[in-house]
């Protein structure tokens, strides 16, 4: 039977309250040596407790700003509520961040302490602490040096700081005196045009997209025992509040997966209830069981082209009853093998963090995989929106708001949100803040509408749509998108603002990297996407990258969305050069 979540003043009451209800029944998962091994809800709150009382003992006081720089690990999770749990502020910091961006957070934030788990993670990290005039304070998860550390700089062992004795009665007292408009965390956005900025986001911003999440699956399917496999960086809005919090709402699970060669591995061994994720992974994911479907040939072939076929069907509601055999054999044969290689058990997987190409979702729903697309940002704690699962989904929109959450279309297309998830502004940044606040309406800065049925399409970001020499808007993520189902192209990114037509910048999938013919194969991929887009929206010539976009590279952010100005700064004369040919 569906459930509704009750309501809950913070983060930490949630948590404390499901860590009662499940006793020492297994919460938090990590592959050691081999064998998955986990912590007990019982003990990640016993944990929770000993470093809160750590934290408020070693002289941090409600409101200090605390650091979290760690790859995804029980440790974070716990580091997290800990930290709240002592009325302190997280900060979640990406593990890829350089010295620089570091020292711009720590500043920024004035953050009295930061956990680091590995000495690896130190070396970016520690420089900037030595200079931050705030910093007071490093806690190690794991063995971690910090060489001639000044004398107002204490370093801390994880392990003395979570065997403290636990403070569960007085946690709960803090816990108690936290309210949902109190901040929980500052949330850096990754930065795809600039500095990055705090997003302040409280206690009652991540509640509430907790509580429209369980709305949204409640509508379709009952939820219990949920097993959860975490992927993305937890230091994401997204995967914070999607992948940690969502879960311990539901009383489920957290796998933290080894990493994004072992992916595929993990979710065939933790076999997921849920997977949040962003729509690269997908992407990837369809490609690397096309291959496979390709590679046996034959009748799984045949068996491909009938299930993506009675997929369109069903979806464009052209499903009629000589379809239902063929239907019923794919469910004993394709699709049983294909669920058995994402763990034989998901209910859903949920696209966000970026926009998802609608037949990447098709492909997987014809599958028999519950597909469901969200939408939001940071600064809305994230989730805006979400596709029901339901029969009439449709994955061309992001579906209807949340619930308890208003959206509206300003005059110039531009999405405005309005509710609890909505940020209190960006941290020591009032200017930007009031260009994002508008009358307690949050400028997203996308633009879309509404369809009939009341669910949002996104058109494009605002600031990223590009406008010709003609005046024309074109929406580039839609053909980047399209250009990337190609086998051939692995990531692209157009460009041609203020100019007479569009150029591209295409990475070659690795397999035809170094064929002779790579140009040809990367021009007849154009041709075929060319042939589905309007006349303005063509692409005339392209260029290949020297080197995929990557994370490293800073042409991706950690979420692996596509950095414009960093790739366009590497790129852009050439670029150029092909309007002079």
């Amino acid at each position: 039977m569906a459930r509704q979540l009750e309501r809950f003043e913070n983060l930490v009451a949630l948590f404390l309250a499901r860590a009662a209800e499940k006793g020492d029944a297994p919460f938090l998962w990590t592959k050691r040596e081999g064998e998955w091994q986990g912590t007990s809800w019982s003990e990640a709150a016993r944990q929770v407790t000993a470093l809160a009382a750590s934290l408020r003992r070693i002289g941090l006081q409600p409101g200090d700003r605390v650091a979290l720089v760690s790859e995804n690990r029980p440790e974070w999770l716990i580091a997290d509520l800990g930290i709240m749990a002592a009325g302190c502020i997280t900060v979640p910091t990406y593990t890829t961040n350089t010295t620089r961006d570091h020292t711009h957070v720590l500043g920024n934030s004035g953050a009295a302490a930061v956990i680091v788990s590995s000495q690896k993670l130190a070396r970016p990290l520690i420089p900037a602490v030595l200079t931050s005039s705030d910093c007071r304070h490093v806690i190690g998860i794991d063995d971690v040096r910090t060489g001639q550390a000044p004398e107002n700089v204490e370093v801390h062992r994880w392990a003395d700081l979570v065997s403290a004795p636990p403070e569960t009665d007085v946690a709960r007292e803090h816990a108690e005196q936290l309210g949902r408009n109190d901040p929980a965390c500052i949330i850096y956005t990754s930065g795809t045009g600039g500095a990055p900025r705090g997003v302040r986001q409280h206690h009652g911003a991540i509640l509430h997209n907790v509580e429209g999440c369980t709305d949204v699956i409640s509508t379709d399917f009952s939820w219990g025992d949920e097993v959860f496999l975490s992927f993305l960086p937890a230091s994401h809005a997204y995967e914070h509040s999607g992948g940690q919090h969502f879960p311990i709402a539901l009383g489920g699970q957290i796998y933290y997966a080894e990493s994004l060669e072992k992916l595929a591995s993990n979710i065939e061994e933790v076999r997921p209830t849920i997977m949040v994720v962003v729509p690269r992974l997908f992407e990837m994911l369809r490609t690397r069981i096309l291959r496979s479907i390709e590679a046996s040939g034959g009748i799984s072939e045949y068996l491909l082209e009938r299930a993506l076929g009675i997929g369109s069907a069903r979806y464009n509601r052209k499903f009629r009853p000589w379809h239902l055999p063929m239907d019923a054999f794919l469910g004993l044969t394709l699709r049983r093998r294909v669920r058995a290689k994402v763990g034989g058990r998901v209910k859903a997987w949920v696209s966000g963090g970026a926009p998802l190409n609608p037949e990447v979702g098709m492909f997987f729903q014809s599958l028999g995989i519950t597909f469901l697309q969200g939408y939001g940002q940071t600064e809305a704690g994230p989730v805006i929106s979400c596709n029901r699962p339901s029969p009439g989904i449709r994955l061309d929109t992001v579906g209807v708001p949340l619930m308890n959450t208003e959206v509206r279309i300003a005059e110039d297309g531009e999405i405005m949100v309005r509710g609890e998830n909505v940020m209190h502004g960006y941290w020591r940044n009032p200017e930007e803040s009031a260009r994002a606040l508008r009358d307690g309406w949050l400028a997203t800065g996308d633009v879309g509408h509404f369809d009939g049925k009341g669910r949002i399409v996104i058109t494009d970001r605002k600031k990223d749509l590009l406008v010709n020499d003609k005046g024309d808007n074109i929406a580039p993520q839609r053909i980047e998108g399209m250009l990337t189902l190609q086998p051939e192209i692995a990531q692209a990114m157009v460009y041609g603002d203020r100019r007479p037509h569009l150029v591209a910048l295409l990475v070659p999938d690795p397999e035809i990297a170094d064929r002779s013919d790579l140009q040809q194969r990367l021009q007849e991929a154009l041709d075929r996407v060319n042939g589905d887009l309007s006349v303005i929206e063509r692409v005339r010539r392209f260029i290949v990258a020297d080197a995929p976009f990557a994370i490293e590279n800073e042409q991706l952010t950690p979420s692996l969305k596509i950095r414009r100005h960093v790739i366009t700064g590497a790129y852009g004369d050439r670029l150029s050069a092909l309007y002079r040919r």
